[in-house]
C-alpha cells in the first residue's frame, strides 16, 4: 500500500487519502512528500477534477513528520537540510497556489483538508496550506505544533503561515509553547475553519469544494495589501508584541534553548519580506537548529527514547500482565493519586486506609480532580461517576481478593510497611504482585518483610502522581520477571513513561537530584550569594534552584533523608556541612512552603516573597563569589556524576532511561536531553577535565568515575558506545 492514494467521483472532486501501511498513526516521508505532490499534479493537470479533498483513512489525521527523515537530513549536512526543505515549501506552496493565476489570482482549485482526528506537526502544516481546514468534531482529537517540545519548531511553513494568520501575538502560545487544542478550540483560536459532525465530514469538504470562489482561494498574504494582524514590527502596534514576546522567549528559556530563539527570528524576520522570501529565512533558522546538538538530543530522549520505553523497550518476555483490578493502601497524598490515575484509566481499585474516613479523603482527592476538569470542561458528569465508581474506599483488607497489583503507598518506615505487608498476606493468595511506592527505601530490605520476594517490586510515583509522566520501576534481588512486566503493563495503563533500575538506595532519581540539592545547600554554607546559586541553575537550564526546590519538597524531609542516610552510611557519610544548614533551619521552624519559611520568605498566601534574608546573617556572604561558570558546574556535576556511577554500578542499565528519567523525574536541564546526551555534548575529555578542577577545589565527590575517564582515554560518546542498548547489570 502507498502513502497516498486519490480517487476521483463523478462530480469531479478528487480525494487523496493518506494511509501509511502498518502504522497506527501516519506520519510524512520523504517519499510520500514525492508521492502527494505527483497526486496534486496530476488532480490540477486533469480538466474533469474541479477540486481536491486531503484526507486519512484512520481515525487520526497525522501525528507529525517521520523522525528518520530528519535523521537523514541531519547526517547530509545543512546544505541537505535547507534542500529537503525548501522542496517541501515548494510542494506546500503548490498546493496553496493550486494552478493560480500570479496577476489575475484566479483559476486555482479548491483544496480542503478534512481531518478526522488529531493532526499533529506537518499534519497541520499541511492543511495550513490549503484553502479551508475542515475537523470533525473529535474532542479526543488534538490540533497544534508540538515542534518546539522536543528542540525544534515547525519548520514546513507552519511557523510563516500561522503568525500570517494569526498575528504574532495569537499564534505565539501554539509555536513557542507547543500548545494542542480539540477541534472546537482550534476553530475559535483561528487555527482551523470548520467543525462538523464526523459522519458528515467528507461530505461538507465536497460541499465547500464545489461551492468554492476564486475569493475562496487566494490566502490572505497573497492578496495585494496584506496587512500582518496585530501588526509587522516596524509598525507601532507591532513593535510591543515583537518586544514583548522576545522577553518572554528569553524569560521562559533563559537562552539554552536554541529553537525558541530561532523560532522568533523567523517570525520577526519573515514578517518584513514578502511570503516567499519569508519561507526561505524560515527553512535557514530551522536548518540551523538542526545542526544543532541541542536539538538531537532533544528529539531523542523527548520522543525516540520516551516513545520506546512506553512501548517496552526494556520488557521482559512474559504473557500479557495488564491490571485488571489494583488494590492501593495508603490513601494520603500519593496512594490518593495512584488510585486516581488508575481509574481515570478504566482500572477497578481497592484503596485501603487504617479509617474509614481517611479512605473516603482518599477518594474525595479523585472527586476534586474530576470537579476541575468539569469546571474546564474537559471532563463530563458522566466520566466523573464512571472514574469514582471504580474506586472503593474502605479499611477491609479482604477487599483485596481478586487483585492482581497491589500498590503499598504508606509512612516511609519499614516496620510501617513490614506490619502492612503481613496484612496483605493474609488477605491474598501467593502469586498475587506486591509492590512499594517507596522513594528511598532499599527494596530488596522491603521484600525481606514478604513470604513472596519474587513477586515484590519497587514502583515510585513521582508528586503530584497525576501531573507528573515518569515512574521508577525498582527491582529487587529477587524480584522475578514477572513482576517487573506486571509493572511496565500497568504504567503504560496509566499512560506514564517508565523506567526500570535496579536496587539501591534511592534508586535512580534521588540519587542524582539529592547531590544537586546538597551542593546548592553547601555553597550557602560557604558564603555563595544565594541568588547567584538559583540564578545560576535556571540559567544553565533547571526548571527550579536548588533551595527552591528544597523549600517545595519540605526541609524536615531533607531532615528525615539525612538522618537515615547518615545512619545507613556511618563514617563514610559526606554531608556534615550540609545538614549543618538543613538542621538548623528545621531547628528555626522554617520547613519550607508548607510553612511559609525556609530558604525563601513567603506571604501569608505561601507566595514567594524573596530569598530570606536571614540567610545572610547566618552564613555572611564571601568577599570573593565565584563565577556563573563555576557555580553551575558544580551543580550540573554533582547530578552527571551520580547518573554515570548509577550506570558503572549496575543500578542503571540503559542510557535511554538515565536520560528519559533525568529530564521527566526532576527536569534536568531538557535541552540537553539528559545527563549522558549532555556529556555527549560536552565530550567525555572535556567533562574529566572539569573534574580535576573540581576536584581539587572541593573534594572528592567531583573525581571523575572510571567508566567516563576510559571513555575519555579512547574518545567515545555514551550513545556511540551504549546505544539504545541494554547493558548487564
Amino acid at each position: 500500500m502507498t502513502d497516498f492514494t486519490m480517487n476521483t467521483d463523478a462530480d469531479g472532486v478528487a480525494t487523496i487519502t493518506w494511509d501509511v501501511a502498518a502504522k497506527s498513526m501516519n506520519v510524512m516521508s520523504t517519499e510520500a512528500f514525492g508521492l502527494l505532490s505527483d497526486l496534486v499534479d496530476q488532480a490540477l493537470a486533469d480538466a474533469a477534477v474541479k477540486g481536491i479533498v486531503i484526507t486519512s483513512a484512520k481515525k487520526d489525521f497525522a501525528g507529525g513528520m517521520d523522525l528518520n527523515v530528519i535523521a537523514r537530513m541531519r547526517a547530509g549536512g545543512a546544505q541537505a537540510i535547507f534542500d529537503g526543505v525548501m522542496q517541501m515549501h515548494k510542494v506546500l506552496r503548490k498546493i496553496e497556489r493550486a494552478g493560480m493565476d500570479p496577476k489575475t489570482l484566479k483559476g486555482a482549485k479548491p483544496i480542503v483538508a478534512a481531518l478526522p482526528g488529531t493532526a499533529l506537526g506537518i499534519g497541520l502544516e499541511l492543511p495550513l496550506s490549503c484553502h479551508r481546514i475542515i475537523a470533525a468534531d473529535n474532542p479526543k482529537a488534538k490540533i497544534g505544533l508540538p515542534e518546539i517540545m522536543v528542540g525544534i519548531f515547525p519548520g514546513a511553513g507552519g511557523t510563516t503561515r500561522l503568525s500570517r494568520k494569526l498575528g504574532a501575538m495569537m499564534a505565539a502560545p501554539f509555536l513557542l509553547e507547543g500548545k494542542l487544542s480539540d477541534p472546537k478550540s482550534a476553530k475559535s483560536a483561528g487555527l482551523i475553519d470548520e467543525v462538523v459532525a464526523p459522519e458528515a465530514l467528507l461530505a461538507r469538504a465536497k460541499e465547500w469544494v464545489l461551492s468554492a470562489t476564486d475569493a475562496d482561494l487566494v490566502k490572505p498574504w497573497d492578496a495585494k495589501g496584506y496587512k500582518m494582524p496585530g501588526g509587522a514590527p516596524y509598525s507601532a502596534p507591532g513593535f510591543p508584541t515583537f518586544v514583548g514576546a522576545s522577553a518572554m522567549v528569553h524569560g521562559k528559556t533563559m537562552g539554552v534553548y536554541p529553537a525558541a530563539k530561532a523560532l522568533l527570528a523567523a517570525v520577526y524576520e519573515g514578517s518584513l519580506v514578502p511570503f516567499d522570501v519569508a519561507l526561505k529565512i524560515e527553512a535557514r533558522h530551522f536548518t540551523s537548529v538542526l545542526m544543532d546538538p541541542s536539538s538531537t538530543a532533544m528529539i531523542r530522549s523527548l520522543f525516540i527514547n520516551k516513545e520506546a520505553l512506553e512501548k517496552g523497550a526494556n520488557r521482559p518476555a512474559a504473557p500479557d500482565q495488564s491490571v485488571k483490578k489494583l488494590g492501593v493502601i495508603g490513601a494520603g497524598m500519593m496512594g490518593a493519586g495512584i488510585a486516581y490515575v488508575s481509574a481515570n484509566a478504566g482500572i477497578e481499585v481497592v484503596l485501603i486506609d487504617s479509617t474509614q474516613e481517611a479512605a473516603d479523603r482518599g477518594k474525595a482527592h479523585s472527586e476534586g480532580i474530576l470537579d476541575k476538569g468539569m469546571k474546564r470542561g474537559k471532563v463530563t458528569a458522566a466520566k466523573k461517576d464512571e472514574v469514582l465508581g471504580r474506586i472503593l474506599a474502605t479499611t477491609d483488607y479482604a477487599a483485596l481478593k481478586g487483585v492482581d497489583l497491589i500498590v503499598e503507598a504508606v509512612f516511609e518506615d519499614p516496620k510501617v510497611k513490614a506490619g502492612v505487608m503481613k496484612q496483605i498476606e493474609a488477605a491474598v493468595d501467593g502469586g498475587t504482585i506486591i509492590a512499594s511506592n517507596t522513594s528511598t527505601l532499599p527494596i530488596t530490605g522491603l521484600a525481606a518483610a514478604t513470604s513472596w520476594p519474587e513477586d515484590f517490586i519497587g514502583i515510585h510515583f513521582f508528586s503530584p502522581v497525576d501531573k507528573m509522566n515518569l515512574v521508577e520501576i525498582i527491582r529487587g534481588r529477587d524480584t522475578k520477571d514477572r513482576a517487573v512486566a506486571k509493572a511496565l503493563d500497568f504504567v503504560r495503563q496509566i499512560r506514564k513513561t517508565p523506567i526500570v533500575v535496579n536496587d539501591a538506595r534511592f534508586f535512580y532519581a534521588n540519587r542524582c537530584i539529592i547531590p544537586y540539592l546538597n551542593e546548592g545547600i553547601r555553597m550557602v554554607a560557604e558564603g555563595v550569594e544565594p541568588a547567584l546559586i538559583e540564578n545560576a541553575a535556571k540559567l544553565v537550564g533547571m526548571p527550579l534552584g536548588p533551595l527552591q526546590l528544597v523549600d517545595e519538597t519540605s526541609i524536615d524531609l531533607g531532615v528525615k533523608i539525612a538522618k537515615a542516610t547518615k545512619q545507613a552510611m556511618g563514617s563514610d557519610y559526606p554531608d556534615e556541612a550540609v545538614d549543618k544548614v538543613l538542621f538548623w533551619l528545621a531547628d528555626q521552624g522554617r520547613l519550607g512552603r508548607k510553612s511559609k519559611s525556609g530558604f525563601y520568605a513567603y506571604d501569608d498566601k505561601g507566595d514567594r516573597l524573596g530569598l530570606w534574608d536571614g540567610l545572610e546573617a547566618r552564613y555572611p556572604l564571601d568577599k570573593a563569589q565565584p563565577s556563573l561558570t563555576d557555580v553551575q558546574h558544580r551543580l550540573l556535576f554533582s547530578q552527571v556524576l551520580e547518573a554515570v556511577r548509577a550506570l558503572e554500578e549496575g543500578v542503571l542499565t540503559d542510557i535511554r532511561e538515565g536520560d528519559v528519567g533525568a529530564i521527566l523525574g526532576w527536569g534536568f536541564a531538557p535541552w540537553s536531553g539528559g545527563p549522558f546526551s549532555w556529556l555527549d555534548i560536552i565530550g567525555a575529555a572535556r567533562a574529566v577535565d572539569i573534574c580535576r578542577s573540581l576536584t581539587a577545589q572541593f573534594g572528592p565527590r567531583f573525581h571523575a568515575p572510571a567508566l567516563l575517564r576510559e571513555m575519555a582515554e579512547k574518545g567515545e560518546t555514551f550513545y556511540g558506545r551504549f546505544g539504545g542498548e541494554r547493558r548487564a547489570a
